[in-house]
């Protein structure tokens, strides 16, 4: 059986809330999780418990990476 994983930005999308609302859910730092939605941030794993339960998910279905590359703020390598 394969488990999905999806991004906060999408089960955001999903059940029609946004980074400020999530924040007030969660106690997640407000900025923080604008971050986190917009795949800038990675978040500590209590964070990423306290996200992932707002949406009644474990932490292990929920995509947490980052959509800028390492190039875009240092340069070509």
């Amino acid at each position: 059986m394969t488990k999905t994983i999806t991004s906060v930005e999408r089960l955001c999308a999903e059940r029609r809330i946004d980074a400020r609302q999530l924040a007030e859910r969660t106690g997640v730092d407000p900025r923080r999780v604008q971050a986190i939605v917009q795949d800038r941030w990675t978040p500590s794993p209590q964070d990423r418990d306290r996200i992932a339960g707002a949406f009644g998910l474990s932490r292990d279905r929920v995509a947490w990476g980052h959509k800028t590359l390492v190039e875009n703020l240092w340069g070509p390598t």
